[in-house]
């Protein structure tokens, strides 16, 4: 049976057995992270009240401290070493080797030529990390996406950085990798869908079939690195005005074609993951969908506060 954790500003849910109990109310939750060795650790960055963490599946929570900066915008556990990473806004990403203990900046990042430039359009004088993509067999390499500010990466643990990197989308929103492919990276973007055959180093852009592009959620399924779902709306006015979203979800096949697999989504739907053969999606109102056939067809799976922000599925 699978566990679901569903982070929204309102609160942090638990769902199991389409039932949900609620946790870390108020605190403005935005940013998930499960550790992919133990399905019962995860890591919640807040809009204003730093990094919290669960060690028995979100049943007790602890405020971690050492981040300098409270709004926690990205969190990641890499698969290779468990180093866990946290990205704010403003743009800085940090890193604790000790399971969140200790941190340290890793200060070469917002040290590049180009995070002068970087700026989040509703906030021009800020950006934040949206993304991070630890990779799930090199410890020391580690993909970032900045909104508004694109791709950058290290091959040396956060020690140097590579900038922008070539034909990703500058807008990023979503990064997503898979443990069967090493070297495959998937961008959800601003302007569109990318993707990297050498692990964040190049991009193209591949949006064949996506009558939408302003893309937002991704997930790969849990077995098959070639079938990808993304959400995504007609621009940023659909998708965060509050209104009728008329977005859609996605699917990507192994030749390559994207396909809509559900339209006309009245609430953008932030956040999706999957596992083998089943794909759910988390709505901004709070709603999450499953999809027990790859996304052939769907069906409301549980309710969760508002604000729904990010979407994790483990195995129980």
């Amino acid at each position: 049976m699978a566990r679901l954790y569903a982070v929204g500003y309102e609160a942090v849910a638990v769902v199991k057995d389409s039932s949900a109990r609620t946790a870390l109310e108020g605190r403005g939750a935005q940013s998930l992270a499960v550790d992919p060795k133990d399905p019962g650790t995860l890591y919640v960055g807040t809009s204003d009240d730093g990094l919290f963490k669960s060690t028995d599946g979100g049943g007790s929570w602890e405020k971690l401290s050492g981040i300098g900066h409270p709004r926690v915008t990205a969190a990641a556990v890499s698969p290779a070493d468990g180093a866990v990473y946290a990205g704010t806004e403003p743009s800085a990403l940090f890193v604790s080797r000790d399971g969140g203990a200790s941190w340290r900046e890793l200060e070469g990042m917002r040290n590049l030529p180009s995070a002068p430039t970087w700026s989040f359009p509703p906030r021009p004088w800020t950006s934040h990390v949206r993304a991070i993509a630890p990779s799930h067999t090199d410890p020391d390499l580690v993909v970032v996406g900045i909104e508004l500010g694109g791709i950058v990466r290290s091959t040396d643990g956060g020690e140097t950085w590579q900038d922008q990197r070539p034909g990703a989308q500058a807008d990023c929103h979503s990064l997503a990798a898979h443990r069967k492919d090493p070297g495959l990276l998937y961008e959800a973007g601003g302007g569109g869908f990318a993707l990297s055959r050498d692990f964040g180093d190049s991009w193209e852009a591949a949006d064949e079939g996506m009558g939408l592009r302003y893309a937002w959620g991704l997930a790969a399924d849990a077995e098959d690195p070639t079938l990808v779902y993304a959400s995504a709306a007609s621009g940023p006015g659909r998708a965060h005005g509050g209104g009728f979203s008329d977005a859609a979800i996605y699917r990507r096949v192994a030749d390559g074609r994207w396909e809509a697999v559900l339209e006309g989504i009245a609430a953008f739907p932030y956040a999706l993951c999957a596992e083998p053969g089943s794909v759910y999606a988390g709505l901004g109102d709070g709603t999450i969908l499953r999809s027990q056939d790859s996304g052939e067809g769907w069906e409301e799976f549980a309710r969760v506060p508002a604000g729904l922000q990010a979407l994790a599925v483990v195995a129980t």
